[in-house]
């Protein structure tokens, strides 16, 4: 039941999917940034026995916003309760639940927000934006429930290290995108914008939100033109959300995280199975698609990392 000055939004979605594979869809929630639009980035804050509490950063309305949930999961009643404990305005609350209910034919997933406006002309606003990132979350949840491939098969993580002599010059280096047509061979043109965001993944102050739209050339000769929101935390990581991922992919999202001499580029992707062959050519499969994404994109990270770390030695 809401509280007093609460309002109640219900969407519902019904689905051939199983309940349990949408529910465990759902309690992985550092795989969000991968599998729904408007999530950008999930901090894991504190996690015990059902409970887990963490920092989000997504897309409402067009704008980043940042919050802390903590959120209460029960596998065998198929149910995750969820409460904001830090919001941004228009929110003054926020809660609600996500359930599974089975019933042999396929499931209904019933997303449920009780929500308080700051003001009550922040309400339509307000309103709206559930409305349209609930959409989104539930279509794209169904979908990848709804593949013939198991999730864990289509959304994996991979990562490249490497060493270098100043993690603070490669830092600078990544944060800098509006300089790597000029410093990145497989880069074309670069278009950047950015602003101040408050507390950051790392929970430090002054992380900075870019927005950048990149052309990169492929090794066809061809070019490609992705774009992507980027939280920068100095000298700590760079985390980012493709908001055009490659044909290839549903989602993808990844990290820059700068170490004691190190920098590590991290990806996750969400495979389009859809999309493979026509990709990849007649026949592939997944497993290949897989393959190529890991050489792919790690060739490209690679390469960043190699003209970061020359960059740093030069510096030094």
């Amino acid at each position: 039941m809401s509280r007093p000055g609460e309002h109640r939004v219900v969407h519902t979605l019904r689905t051939r999917a199983p309940a349990r594979r949408l529910y465990e869809l759902v309690a992985r929630v550092e795989d969000w940034p991968a599998v729904f639009e408007p999530t950008v980035h999930v901090q894991v804050l504190e996690r015990g026995r059902g409970t887990e509490r963490f920092r989000i950063w997504a897309r409402v309305g067009g704008r980043v916003k940042t919050w802390t949930s903590r959120r209460t999961l029960d596998p065998d009643a198929l149910r995750v309760t969820f409460r904001q404990e830090a919001t941004q305005a228009p929110i003054a609350s926020m809660g609600g639940s996500w359930e599974f209910r089975g019933d042999g034919e396929g499931t209904e997933v019933v997303l449920t927000h009780d929500f308080a406006a700051v003001d009550e002309a922040a309400l339509p606003g307000l309103r709206e934006a559930l409305d349209a990132n609930s959409g989104k979350e539930l279509a794209a949840l169904v979908a990848l429930a709804e593949r013939r491939q198991p999730p864990e098969e289509l959304v994996f993580t991979f990562e490249d290290t490497l060493r270098v002599p100043s993690a603070d010059d490669a830092y600078a280096f990544i944060e800098r995108s509006d300089l790597w047509q000029e410093r990145l061979p497989h880069v074309r043109k670069v278009t950047l914008t950015e602003e101040a965001a408050g507390t950051g993944p790392a929970g430090t102050r002054d992380t900075t939100v870019q927005d950048m739209t990149m052309e990169t050339v492929t090794t066809d000769g061809g070019t490609h033109t992705t774009r992507s929101i980027r939280l920068c935390v100095p000298a700590r990581s760079i985390v980012y959300k493709q908001l055009v991922p490659p044909a290839l992919l549903s989602g993808h999202c990844g990290a820059w995280i700068f170490g004691e001499g190190t920098v590590t580029a991290r990806h996750t992707v969400a495979i389009d199975p859809a999309r493979v062959e026509e990709v990849l050519g007649r026949g592939a499969t997944v497993a290949d698609a897989r393959a190529h994404l890991r050489e792919v994109l790690g060739a490209n990270s690679r390469a960043t990392l190699r003209h970061a770390a020359a960059a740093a030695g030069s510096a030094s």
